[in-house]
């Protein structure tokens, strides 16, 4: 999984949602596609976290100092 992408993992969750909120698996079957989900939100909410990271980013204040500031997306 760890070279899949946020947005194929994301794509991924939702189609397993999809499918949970059918009605139409087995009970087996729904546990399954739980679990996978599961992996799949937990990989997606690291993606996140580690996106949020690189959004922040040095600026260079009017003082010539380097301080942190959030990129405002």
């Amino acid at each position: 999984m760890d070279k899949m992408k946020f947005e194929e993992a994301l794509n991924r969750l939702e189609e397993l949602v999809e499918k949970l909120e059918s009605g139409e698996l087995d009970l087996e079957a729904s546990i399954k596609t739980f679990q996978e989900g599961i992996t799949l939100s937990l990989f997606c909410q690291k993606e996140l976290q580690q996106a949020q990271g690189r959004v922040q980013r040095l600026v260079e204040s009017l003082n010539g100092e380097l301080e942190l500031s959030d990129l405002d997306v």
